[in-house]
């Protein structure tokens, strides 16, 4: 279900906070290369990043989904960052601000030129949902790569994991090689190791880069 694995992984416990921004303008300087981490309001986004990186503080997690609505950069090194984006979804917020927020956010996909890949986040029990198919639509027409973290993998037998995933798969197929996915759970940190080698190759994997529209 991931690609081959990388000579080398990446420290992700060495990750470091940059900065946040509401906007592109805002962003860290368009230089290196980055991936970044999207997914549904719910969809466990905080703690996937907590549970790579280590620690129970990187990523804000809170009981109301939608709580961070900045795009957050972590770096690894001087080369390499991590991307939170907002939670999608945004709960008991105006929409002229829900509609803000999604122009910004489609503002960096479309223009972020560091950006080489997204891990977009789905609860293994409710995948595919509208956000995600945009995400993958998205990724389609940019020709970027996307790996998925069927996340909550725990709440189901590890059997009943597998078919979904596998399920979930046959629909992905029409996306070719362009997408990939997992089984995820951060409570248990299944599936934390094969995440780490998938963003190791994608970030010191020369090949993957901007494909000019």
């Amino acid at each position: 279900m991931s690609s081959e694995q990388p000579q080398q992984t990446l420290n992700f416990e060495q990750v470091t906070f940059i900065k946040s921004a509401a906007k592109l303008s805002q962003c860290p300087e368009d230089k290196g290369r980055e991936v970044a981490f999207a997914g549904r309001s719910n969809a466990g986004k905080s703690s996937a990043l907590n549970a790579l990186t280590g620690s129970k503080k990187l990523a804000r997690t809170s009981k109301t989904p939608g709580r961070t609505q900045l795009i957050n950069f972590f770096a690894l090194s001087e080369t390499y960052r991590l991307v939170d984006l907002p939670g999608y979804g945004y709960a008991k917020v105006p929409e002229a601000v829900k509609a803000e927020w999604q122009k910004h956010l489609e503002d960096y996909l479309q223009n972020r030129d560091s950006l080489i890949g997204i891990i977009l986040l789905m609860d293994i029990r409710h995948p595919l949902k509208e956000f995600d198919q945009i995400m993958l639509e998205w990724a389609e027409y940019y020709q970027k790569p996307v790996h998925i973290l069927l996340t909550k993998s725990d709440k189901l037998k590890f059997g009943a994991a597998k078919q979904a995933a596998l399920k979930i798969q046959r629909e992905l197929k029409p996306f070719g090689n362009l997408v990939s996915l997992q089984l995820f759970s951060s409570l248990n940190k299944m599936g934390v190791d094969e995440l780490k080698k998938q963003l190791s190759t994608w970030l010191l994997d020369e090949k993957i880069i901007n494909v000019e529209q």
